[in-house]
């Protein structure tokens, strides 16, 4: 997340960054964008239960004490912070095995992992690793949730058709699926599909509609209306009330921490990259300060939140922020107002939702599922860099076929490998005059040079232990190659931003064979970082004379001591400049 600067914006205000100042006037407008996201947001999140595998009323609990502390704790004026389809899924693939999905300690272990979670989020802020979320890639991100969209969507097949389910997996849960297709409810199938219709029907009208919203209702009166309750699953019945506040009731031990760590390493990652990077979006688009600190420390406060009040990890979600901002919301007062009907809910209307069918839930996070999947970003990639869709299409695959867990590994990982890949064999170059002035670039293989005896030698990286060998060979050639003998050899540093202790031992061999071959190595135009370098003492190695700021002084002392004339300036007069003239 890169800070903008808002200058309306409150400076030095520990809380409430994300809702002050605010206009009496913008009021009404940030009730009315509140309300219309609980409705949207409401049956969507108890729908991300049927993900994490936490009874419904959790998925409420998600928008009342998380989103109120990161409304208070937060930078982003924009950033809806919740229950997230990703790291749900993360959190249900880490509790396989370890509990009973839905049971008491399953519940309580998701409480523990978003305390641990918001652990990891506090240390990000205490040791300044925001930028970590820059290693997980756009590309990756892209295939990971496309991954997770392929197998929530897959997921939900069972409880749309009201069958019994079972498999470990995704594959091995569509081939359950499969086997089981003539034991299929025909009353669930039509809510299931009632539901699709009206949700993607009504969005199709207008986004702002509830679909979801109006769908749960029209299936609950349905439900209740006709004792569909006696035909099809329902939820049962749903606490009322607020929740529980206080740590989770588990066996606190070393083992319990270090088989959770994984996963919540796992969940700190999504959170860290999708919730920058849909803060800084929003916070660019509206040219508005945001300090990616505060909302590191909004996050946790968030889950910490969310862990004392027996729910599971939340994070920034780029589609809530999205229904939040066409409904005007431009505060945390939105998400202030949403949390309140959220406690009105909890404390008043959770009865009627004994009636709602598990099919109307599944289809809701089938669309959810669907809804991940960006294909349209796929093609995208495709057109633009084959080598990035492919390890797109890698990541999505793996947490389609191993898991969500090791598919954020696995996205990690590759983000890193594209990106030293390419620091690793960087394109390098030699400048040479150009025919309208300045100077051109030109292949290494050319040998060409910038005038007779002199190459000017651009490494476009920077120099580590990695590089350090093709920059060693690049020179070697040059040496070797260039016609007539070269005298001097000049590395232009300008994009050359570290050295480390590899690399600056590769320098000094370097400057070393170039000295028995009777050629100089100078510098041009470094860089501050690689000024810096002095422990290094490179300048005691090569002299201080060896370095210039710009490249024409380092040219004009070339020819000055080997007195060679200057060329003519090349004419650039107009013919309209030169018939005045004459």
């Amino acid at each position: 997340m890169k800070s903008t600067q808002n200058p309306s914006a409150p400076v030095g205000l520990p809380v409430l960054q994300g809702v002050l100042p605010i206009t009496t006037a913008q009021v009404p407008t940030e009730f009315l964008a509140g309300i219309t996201l609980a409705a949207i947001a409401i049956p969507e999140v108890m729908g991300y239960t049927k993900i994490s595998g936490t009874p419904v009323i959790t998925g409420l609990y998600t928008m009342l004490l998380p989103t109120a502390l990161f409304a208070v704790f937060g930078s982003s004026r924009h950033l809806v912070v919740g229950a997230d389809s990703a790291t749900a899924a993360i959190l249900a693939a880490g509790l396989v095995g370890i509990a009973a999905t839905g049971s008491e300690q399953y519940v309580a272990l998701a409480c523990v992992l978003a305390l641990m979670a918001a652990a990891f989020l506090i240390l990000a802020r205490l040791l300044r690793l925001g930028f970590l979320a820059d290693f997980l890639s756009r590309t990756v991100l892209i295939g990971f949730l496309t991954g997770v969209g392929i197998q929530v969507a897959l997921g939900q097949i069972a409880g749309m058709l009201g069958l019994k389910g079972g498999g470990h997996g995704t594959l091995g849960k569509l081939w359950n699926d499969l086997q089981q297709l003539g034991q299929l409810s025909r009353y669930e199938l039509i809510i299931a599909l009632s539901v699709l219709v009206v949700i993607v029907g009504l969005k199709k009208v207008s986004k702002k509609i509830p679909g979801a919203l109006i769908a749960v209702i029209g299936t609950m009166i349905a439900s209740w209306g006709f004792g569909l309750d006696k035909q099809v699953h329902v939820v049962g019945a749903v606490p009322g009330g607020l929740p529980y506040l206080g740590l989770p009731k588990v066996d606190w031990n070393w083992q319990v921490m270090t088989t959770l760590i994984p996963t919540a390493f796992a969940t700190f990652v999504v959170i860290l990259a999708q919730s920058a990077a849909t803060a800084s979006a929003y916070a660019t688009r509206y040219s508005e300060r945001l300090s990616e600190n505060i909302d590191l420390v909004g996050l946790a406060m968030a889950n910490i939140g969310a862990g004392l009040s027996g729910t599971f990890v939340v994070n920034g979600s780029p589609t809530k922020t999205q229904i939040l901002d066409s409904a005007g919301g431009r505060s945390q007062l939105s998400l202030l107002v949403m949390a309140a009907i959220v406690l009105l809910v909890l404390l008043f209307l959770t009865a009627p939702l004994r009636f709602m069918p598990e099919a109307a839930l599944s289809a809701i996070v089938f669309l959810i599922g669907i809804g991940l999947i960006d294909l349209a970003a796929m093609r995208r990639i495709f057109r633009q860099r084959r080598s990035e869709f492919w390890v797109a299409v890698i990541t999505a695959l793996t947490v389609v076929v191993a898991g969500v867990q090791q598919g954020i590994l696995l996205a990690i990982a590759l983000s890193l490998i594209e990106h030293t890949r390419y620091g690793y064999r960087p394109k390098n170059a030699v400048l040479v005059p150009g025919e309208s002035g300045g100077r051109q670039s030109q292949p290494v293989a050319t040998a060409a040079q910038a005038t007779p005896g002199l190459v000017i030698y651009r490494f476009t990286h920077s120099l580590y232990y990695a590089n350090c060998r093709q920059f060693a060979d690049e020179i070697s050639y040059l040496a070797n190659t260039a016609e007539p003998p070269l005298r001097w050899l000049c590395l232009d540093a300008s994009a050359m931003d570290d050295v480390d202790y590899s690399a600056a031992e590769t320098l000094r061999s370097v400057h070393a064979k170039l000295k028995a071959k009777g050629i100089r190595l100078v510098v041009a135009e470094e860089m501050e970082d690689f000024k810096g370098k002095a422990r290094y003492q490179l300048r005691e190695l090569l002299g201080e004379d060896a370095f210039y700021d710009h490249l024409e002084d380092l040219v004009k002392e070339y020819r000055r001591q080997f007195n060679m004339p200057v060329p003519a300036q090349r004419s650039e007069a107009t013919p309209a400049a030169v018939e005045r003239e004459a």
